[in-house]
């Protein structure tokens, strides 16, 4: 191979013409102008036009020009002839007798396009491809793909395949090389070797402490649960690394790619490493994993809260409701009654005077006895909220817990560093004073404490009644154990809103947290306008966009003028008609029957098999754990029946076969625990993606640059951290979302798994930019769920089109 990230196949194609153009492609770039046609006339021969005419278009579509003029598809030379009028475009073999008027046309080319010769852009390249790895970490195929664009753009001619991709894998090495050494000089020589003993195991334990944190607490919904999740913060943040400011100093992508090498490699392999990139990836790596404990600790919270407490005192609520009701009824109907009496005494009395108690009570007890309607009283008393007051049962039911929750309020506020906007200040107060309020030794009656302790401020008016009490405690006492859920209540429903944050969180911080400023920006402004391709002054595209929006806004109300299936009613909502379903014709049903017909009946495994002989590289993708070299004969079938196991929830036993060194259990064991990752599943894919694009059938349903986004979502029947309640889709159970996109060529891209269900499209985006192989879309869909004005305008910016089926509106 001339290179170690290309393929020869891709290497070959570097600089010519693997094909003939498509039809539209040869009307954009290989149509002579007047110009060119100026530049063509120039020369005399209709050889020697020909000639300068493939030389000058060849360029143009390839950033270079051929070492061979003539090396170029049949399909090219007949346009350009038919434009020149030639009637033999075969006498365009007598130009190349001359090898210097080639030169010499190149020459008069360069000169009158502007085209320059790569040593005079070499260094301005060179910058750029150090700015593009430094801001987004992407592979060097990535990078020389993109640089070839680069280059072409800006007029500069493309050197040989060797030269350009060495200096792109030499930039990129060195920036990561400086980065590595950058991030190593952060921590002082306590912490390097504090983050050295983490891939270290301790005497006595079996784990190293890395491992031990990347397993982390097994993920239940209890207050026990939650207070692990705070420990494990507390343990990871005591190395002090957040105040080390690697974040301002390194971009984001650049310490995921860090961080997920961390997750996923051995302690072993770590330890392995140079000393920069081994602190540089211990670094990365203990600052995600303390963003993610944060993440878990405030999910299993948030779990607790909506699941086990709110969640089920709600429930409990609902269900001594619908049992009181006959109760209710009945103690109503009494006192309805006893009102009704109550009135007619209006008549009774003489003139001047009104009517004597005892004649009331002789008129009320004639219809119900005094015995009755005090118990009616007392029922419709106990079972409505005085007026005003919102009905609390449910919060009643929720003080109950309070043990649940004591864990909880005695390490969380004192471990994670919340921040608050001024809506959730007074509440994130609370919050931080509530661990004196529990271990408040009161010698009032239990569950009072002084009232001096806690912020009446702070007790909406549901809580009142339970915080203070109905009629209030004396002495201005009130209930430790309502104001305790007031104010953790509170400040869960503002975490999820995102009025409280956690500045350590990725998924709980703030929302503006990420946002750029100050001299942060100023340092790293450059980087990211290159990486995203974006101009420095931005009036520019944005008069480009609001451009492009108000024609589109013109064209669509042009057709809605003139398409009868479209009507728009008074409130300005679009309606479409109705589409008559296509009666599938006896052909279509003929066809299916005779394709089923020619499908062979074979197993799973063997197609497996058979896929993976048409592409080695997806075997080869599977490498061992510990880094070294494959170490097995007949790897591909173990990974296949690994692979036909799980996709099939079966287990072993159905593709395991004794005597078959290959399909032994304990082999395919071996392999799945050591073969497969995360990263290897992803390399694997790749070719797969690529076959898939290849085949003639793919080619006709589509281009491969739209793709189609939604979420597949299941019950999880075991605990995990990402399975949430969500009664609409789980019922009483708790599930998870699969989010994957799909390209029009019938391929899976990426997927990614989301907590309960998906409703923000923020999710969609990593999907996107976390595919397998293949280029990115140029076309997004989604449905109206994951529809997002955040993502519209983020996907725009990186140019691709987003279109969610959304409900159209007019502006009136």
């Amino acid at each position: 191979m001339p290179v170690e990230f290309l393929t020869d196949e891709e290497a070959a194609a570097h600089g010519r013409f693997t094909g003939p153009p498509p039809q539209p492609d040869l009307d954009r770039v290989f149509y002579l102008d007047d110009d060119d046609l100026g530049l063509v006339r120039r020369h005399r021969g209709e050889h020697m036009r020909a000639g300068f005419a493939l030389q000058l278009t060849t360029v143009r579509w390839l950033g270079t020009f051929l070492d061979d003029p003539l090396d170029v598809p049949g399909d090219v030379l007949e346009f350009l002839a038919g434009q020149l009028g030639m009637a033999d475009p075969s006498q365009v073999r007598r130009y190349t007798e001359r090898r210097s008027t080639t030169y010499e046309h190149q020459a008069e080319i360069r000169q009158a396009c502007g085209y320059r010769a790569f040593e005079d852009a070499e260094g301005d390249f060179s910058e750029w491809v150090a700015a593009r790895s430094r801001a987004t970490g992407d592979g060097p195929k990535a990078i020389f793909t993109d640089g070839v664009a680069w280059l072409r753009e800006r007029k500069v001619l493309l050197p040989k395949v060797t030269t350009l991709a060495r200096l792109v894998a030499r930039v990129r090495d060195e920036t990561t090389g400086q980065l590595h050494e950058d991030m190593a000089a952060l921590p002082d020589p306590v912490q390097r070797r504090a983050l050295d003993r983490l891939a270290e195991v301790p005497r006595g334990a079996r784990l190293s402490d890395l491992e031990r944190w990347r397993r982390g607490p097994a993920p239940r919904g209890s207050g026990q649960a939650v207070a692990k999740f705070v420990e494990q913060v507390a343990e990871i943040s005591a190395l002090g690394l957040g105040r080390l400011g690697v974040e301002a100093l390194v971009p984001p992508r650049r310490l995921a790619e860090l961080s997920r090498y961390g997750m996923t490699a051995t302690v072993s392999l770590i330890r392995r490493h140079g000393d920069s990139r081994r602190i540089a990836t211990l670094l990365a790596t203990v600052r995600h994993l303390e963003a993610k404990s944060v993440d878990d600790a405030l999910e299993m919270l948030d779990l607790l809260m909506s699941a086990e407490l709110v969640g089920k005192a709600r429930r409990e609520a609902d269900k001594d409701k619908a049992a009181s009701h006959p109760r209710l009824a009945r103690a109503s109907a009494r006192l309805a009654v006893a009102v009704g009496a109550l009135f007619d005494s209006d008549a009774w009395g003489g003139e001047g005077e009104g009517p004597r108690v005892s004649q009331v009570w002789e008129a009320i007890e004639a219809v119900v006895s005094r015995a009755d309607l005090r118990a009616a009283l007392e029922v419709v008393t106990e079972t409505t909220p005085p007026p005003g007051v919102e009905d609390p049962d449910w919060r009643a039911g929720l003080v109950g817990r309070y043990q649940a929750i004591i864990p909880v309020l005695k390490i969380l506020p004192g471990v994670i560093d919340f921040g608050a906007s001024a809506e959730g200040a007074p509440v994130l107060a609370a919050m931080r004073s509530l661990p004196d309020v529990v271990a408040y030794r009161s010698r009032l009656k239990a569950p009072l404490v002084p009232g001096k302790l806690i912020d009446a401020e702070v007790v909406p008016g549901p809580w009142r009644r339970l915080v203070f009490g109905h009629p209030e405690h004396e002495d201005g006492a009130v209930s430790r154990h309502a104001y305790a859920f007031c104010v953790l209540e509170q400040f869960w429903r503002h975490l999820k809103r995102r009025e409280i944050w956690a500045d350590a969180s990725t998924r709980w911080r703030s929302p503006q947290a990420q946002l750029l400023d100050g001299t942060v920006w100023a340092a790293r402004r450059g980087d990211v306008l290159t990486a995203l391709g974006l101009p420095g002054a931005p009036e520019e595209l944005l008069a480009e966009h609001a451009a492009t929006l108000e024609a589109a806004y013109r064209e669509v109300t042009a057709r809605l003028a003139v398409n009868p299936g479209v009507t728009v009613d008074d409130e300005g909502k679009v309606h479409l008609a109705g589409l008559k379903a296509v009666e599938e014709p006896p052909s279509l049903t003929d066809l299916r029957r005779r394709t089923t017909a020619m499908l062979p009946r074979v197993d799973l495994p063997e197609v497996i098999l058979e896929v993976m002989s048409w592409a080695p590289e997806v075997a080869q993708a599977f490498t061992p754990v510990s880094g070294g070299r494959i170490r097995m004969e007949g790897l591909p079938v173990s990974v296949a029946a690994c692979l036909a196991a799980h996709a099939m929830n079966v287990g072993y036993r159905p593709v395991a076969k004794k005597g078959v060194p290959e399909l032994e259990r304990s082999r395919l064991s071996h392999v799945f625990q050591n073969y497969f990752r995360p990263e290897t599943l992803a390399v694997a894919n790749a070719p797969l993606v690529a076959r898939q694009a290849g085949l003639s059938l793919a080619q006709a349903w589509g281009g491969g640059m739209v793709a189609a986004v939604d979420g597949m979502r299941f019950v999880v029947p075991v605990p995990a951290a990402f399975a949430r309640p969500n009664r609409k889709y789980f019922g009483s159970k708790r599930g998870m979302t699969w989010l994957n996109a799909i390209n029009d060529l019938g391929m899976g891209r990426g997927a990614k798994i989301v907590s309960g269900t998906v409703r923000d499209s923020l999710h969609m985006i990593d999907v996107i930019f976390g595919l397998d192989g293949g280029d990115l879309p140029e076309i997004v869909v989604s449905d109206t769920g994951a529809y997002s004005d955040v993502v519209f305008g983020l996907l725009e910016l990186l140019g691709i089109s987003y279109r969610p089926g959304v409900i159209v509106k007019t502006c009136g």
